[in-house]
């Protein structure tokens, strides 16, 4: 890294004291309203009185700007990014730390919380996010609050309760590429039990040309998500919150678009038309005849509140996620067959965390225990002709100028005409059984009502077993199996181990006003050890773990609210999954597939702001930054990986805009909101190359619209991408284990018009 860091720490604390003593100077006696409640510390408190960066966004500002998907909300939170190269493999990102694999055996980073239960499994953890209350950003390990996977922080998505009374909203929208959305909500109770039903469709067109005859134009979106909650509250001191979620996703396949091989269309190109074929055997070998992506999530939570009196409160919280999904994907951005690939992955999470609480006049408390069991597995089948796989992995003529796979005659070449194809498969499955047993507990001091001192820790044992499984054939032309390094086990090899970890935290909240609040933290993260169990090796990567220092200033007084942080991490045994791409790879693996490693030590340094000014009732002017300056160490220990930055890091983000909210007569208002996004330079992979990187990307997106009788009706139209960049979601990808690396083009502009009425 090429910064003066202590310089940079020095500078940053006392921008975030000049501003705490600028405010305090210049602060108006009146604060305005709407200060969002939120509950990331297991308390309701005002984001302003929570002693760590967080940012939390509520439904209402979601809509405010458009956003209809995690990943579109986190152009505008700093630190946080999100790509989604499909539903059934999102990628999430705070601070410029990863969290994707897809690998049963390993642990995640970041921890995405639904209702309070970690549904942080990746071919799991996609969630609509429709009819939400709020989402809460934190940022920093947070192990006494949300469990071990939160190594970095945590997502944590709050879905809208049931209450009294009878009301309902129903939205439905068309735009361009022949997209639909239908979506609302449901709800009817008293003070005793109340009910709530909402959902959402989501169904488009691909937005990116298939010339195949054989397949459908990719990412086309075709999703469904259903929710049922019940509230029962007998007593003013029980609520029992019971809520039923089933998330459905029937999408057409990524475009993996290859810049080797060109099509009919011309020379390769990512953002232009693909020839994605697939397999002609789809259907018997993969599981499917399409490309595409078949998921479904079934999602059930129980949580309890009881209110014990004098102080003391009791909550449980139970959870059973369940997700089955099979991803058919052509790998090497080809008409080609050569490498079609599909992706199964299947597994099941029990949760339950049960915890005390206590809130006195100068001491809060809360303590409980929390069990966590996982049943994962991830198949990954492989199909080829031999002939053609032989042709395109060594150099020989694979697909000519004008599109035409010139490969499909080797076979007929090598046998002197006696086959003519020669089909070809294999399959690798992971397994994972892991169970977590953890105890915990924190108690914050207000010795004066200024200073909020708090420390808490999280003890656990896990236990964690790894499963490996594969068959690969020989191949008749070759005499050795296809895909370099893979071979036959016969039968599940399974290696298990146990770990214990605890993993503190202080935090220090200072109230410089009413308004004006000034706090730091000390936290240790953790992601666990990961168990790599491969077809003829066995090893342990000892755990990954973090010390994240951080500091800052929030404020909300007169017109203006915002918040200032400055944090400094510290990675030992920093883990990265790498794609192995030579046959004689230590860790037994075969080419093309993913393994899990240390890259040593590394480090973070950055600052997130936010900030939101309201001159005039009508309108809101909002922006927020965050800069990161980290990645893995420049020492020689670190080998090939030291200097590197983290993968899908950007060293700048930024989101500002503006909304204007005014009333026209006759219970009428318009509406307004501009916005634009900016994201530096990012690498899609460790080692960084500069072929498998995206450019700045700047975008500009407008929703803006008319309600009428009081709000009870609304037109609204939108524009996202509004200047229609072009860039990269993703590249490398599993073509870049094979030397053929792929590319993902990432949304166009998209725009539309949505109806709502609500009563």
């Amino acid at each position: 890294m090429h910064y003066n860091k202590m310089g940079l720490i020095a500078a940053l604390l006392a921008t975030v004291s000049a501003t705490a003593v600028q405010a305090q100077e210049t602060a108006q006696d009146e604060v305005m309203g709407g200060d969002i409640i939120v509950t990331s510390q297991k308390f309701e408190q005002k984001l302003r009185d929570v002693p760590i960066t967080i940012t939390a966004v509520t439904q209402e500002q979601m809509k405010r700007i458009g956003v209809n998907d995690l990943d579109e909300l986190s152009n505008y939170v700093p630190g946080l990014n999100i790509q989604e190269q499909s539903a059934n493999n999102p990628g999430i990102v705070i601070r410029g730390i990863t969290s994707d694999s897809g690998s049963a055996q390993q642990a995640a980073r970041v921890t995405l919380y639904y209702n309070g239960v970690d549904i942080s499994r990746s071919r799991g953890a996609y969630q609509a996010i429709y009819d939400v209350d709020r989402i809460e950003v934190v940022k920093g390990p947070q192990a006494t609050l949300f469990g071990t996977a939160s190594t970095i922080g945590a997502v944590s998505i709050v879905s809208a309760r049931p209450k009294p009374g009878v009301s309902g909203e129903l939205t439905a929208g068309y735009g361009n590429y022949n997209a639909y959305l239908v979506g609302g909500h449901l709800n009817i109770g008293n003070d005793v039990i109340a009910a709530r039903v909402a959902g959402e469709f989501k169904k488009r067109d691909g937005y990116v040309e298939n010339l195949s005859p054989t397949q459908d134009d990719l990412y086309a979106q075709n999703q469904l998500g259903l929710r049922a909650s019940v509230r029962y509250t007998p007593t003013a001191a029980l609520t029992v919150d019971l809520i039923g979620t089933y998330d459905r996703q029937r999408n057409s396949g990524t475009p993996f678009i290859s810049r080797r091989f060109a099509t009919s269309r011309g020379p390769a190109d990512p953002f232009g038309a693909a020839n994605l074929s697939g397999s002609p055997f789809s259907k018997q070998v993969l599981g499917a005849d399409k490309l595409g992506l078949t998921r479904d999530v079934y999602d059930v939570n129980l949580t309890a509140h009881y209110d014990l009196g004098d102080g003391w409160s009791f909550t449980t919280v139970n959870g059973y996620r369940s997700f089955d999904s099979l991803e058919i994907f052509d790998a090497d951005g080809s008409a080609a067959w050569w490498l079609e690939f599909a992706e199964g992955a299947y597994g099941s999470q029990l949760s339950h965390e049960s915890r005390f609480a206590y809130v006195g006049d100068h001491v809060r408390t809360s303590f409980g225990w929390n069990v966590f069991h996982e049943n994962n597995r991830q198949e990954v089948p492989f199909s080829t002709e031999e002939g053609i796989y032989i042709a395109c992995a060594t150099g020989l003529p694979c697909v000519s100028s004008t599109g035409v796979v010139v490969a499909s005659q080797t076979t007929a070449s090598l046998t002197k005409g006696a086959f003519t194809q020669i089909p070809y498969s294999s399959i690798f499955t992971n397994k994972g059984i892991n169970d977590q047993y953890s105890m915990f507990g924190e108690v914050t001091w207000t010795p004066i009502h200024a200073l909020e001192l708090t420390a808490g820790i999280r003890a656990l044992i896990e236990q964690r077993k790894s499963g490996y499984v594969s068959v690969a054939p020989r191949s008749r032309l070759s005499g050795a199996p296809l895909i370099p390094g893979q071979t036959t086990t016969n039968g599940t090899l399974w290696s298990q181990d146990s770990f214990q970890a605890f993993l503190p935290r202080f935090n220090a909240l200072y109230r410089v006003s009413d308004a004006i609040n000034l706090y730091a933290t000390i936290s240790k993260g953790r992601r666990s050890p990961t168990v790599n169990q491969a077809a003829t090796s066995t090893s342990v990567i000892p755990e990954e773990t973090v010390w994240n220092y951080e500091g800052g200033v929030k404020l909300s007084q007169g017109m203006f609210s915002g918040s200032l942080g400055v944090y400094y991490q510290k990675y030992d045994n920093f883990q990265i999954s790498r794609t192995i791409t030579d046959a004689n790879d230590p860790s037994g693996r075969p080419v093309g597939s993913s393994i899990t490693e240390s890259a040593g030590s590394a480090s973070n340094l950055g600052f997130e702001a936010e900030g939101q000014l309201r001159p005039v009732s009508w309108l809101t002017v909002f922006g927020n930054a965050g800069f990161i300056d980290g990645g893995i160490d420049d020492k020689r220990s670190n080998g090939i990986y030291a200097n590197n930055r983290f993968r899908l890091q950007p060293r700048l983000q930024w989101a500002a805009g503006f909304t204007v909210d005014a009333p026209v007569g006759n219970g009428m208002r318009v509406f307004a909101t501009p916005s634009v996004t900016y994201r530096s330079k990012i690498f899609f992979e460790i080692p960084n190359r500069e072929a498998i990187s995206q450019d700045k990307v700047t975008l500009v997106n407008v929703k803006a619209g008319m309600s009428f009788a009081e709000g009870r009706y609304e037109i609204a139209g939108y524009v996202r991408n509004a200047t229609n960049e072009r860039y990269l979601l993703d590249a490398g990808n599993t073509g870049g284990g094979f030397g053929n690396p792929t590319y993902i083009p990432a949304e166009p502009r998209f725009y539309g018009v949505q109806l709502t009425g609500r009563f």
